[in-house]
């Protein structure tokens, strides 16, 4: 008996068929590769942006709290002017001489506590610049560099910008002792920093098309305990 065979192969369709049908799961899944990395690359970027920012927070709070350390009670003309390191500023402001909603300057002597204010990070001076939406730290009278975020012009990667200037809220803000707003510096007890930034989801540059972004308030409060000090 003749055993029946079939010889019958996939026609052209079928194989064309076939060829589109793998195209096609090749290309979904490399679509879903391409978002999974681009997401976790995303991600990591957002949590370092987080991290600069409370590690920036956290910085400002500790050096501006150390505003009037004077563990030798030197003089009050140990102090000097913010706007010339060279000339003694304002006795009664002592080791805050410079202090605004969108700048502070803080003096302590923290190093070799000799009464001199002539080593490194003992002046300190935060600025906001507006123009540019970041934070520069001035030491020892020294060149403003920046602190958290940078110029557009810089070329670097901008992960973060400070907008408190866009929503009206200052950086810094003052009270005395019984907890009420001042613009006297002598009666300075306590000082709220506050940061409003604006974190990029999607990548590192500001002016490409469909970015998203997510605002975030960080804040804290610092207690100068040695500007309250009377010597």
């Amino acid at each position: 008996m003749r055993a029946l065979t079939n010889n019958k192969g996939f026609t052209l369709v079928e194989m064309l068929l076939a060829v589109l049908f793998g195209v096609i799961v090749m290309a979904g899944i490399g679509i879903a590769v391409q978002s999974v990395s681009r997401s976790g690359s995303s991600l990591e970027r957002k949590v370092v942006a987080q991290q600069d920012v409370r590690a920036a927070l956290e910085l400002m709070a500790m050096e501006i709290g150390m505003a009037s350390y004077n563990p030798t009670f030197a003089a009050s003309t140990m102090w000097l002017n913010s706007n010339d390191c060279a000339t003694a500023g304002t006795g009664a402001n002592k080791g805050i001489q410079t202090a605004s909603a969108n700048a502070i300057t803080v003096e302590m002597d923290n190093n070799t506590e000799d009464g001199v204010l002539d080593d490194s990070n003992e002046i300190i001076t935060y600025t906001y610049d507006t123009a540019n939406e970041y934070i520069t730290r001035t030491a020892s009278c020294g060149v403003a560099n920046p602190f958290l975020g940078d110029t557009t012009a810089s070329g670097r990667p901008r992960g973060v910008k400070v907008i408190n200037n866009t929503l009206g809220i200052p950086i810094f803000k003052y009270y005395d002792a019984s907890g009420a707003a001042t613009a006297s510096i002598p009666d300075i007890r306590r000082i709220e920093i506050t940061l409003v930034v604006e974190i990029d989801e999607t990548g590192f540059t500001y002016t490409t098309t469909g970015t998203q972004k997510r605002r975030l308030v960080y804040s804290t409060s610092v207690i100068p305990r040695n500007h309250g000090i009377t010597y």
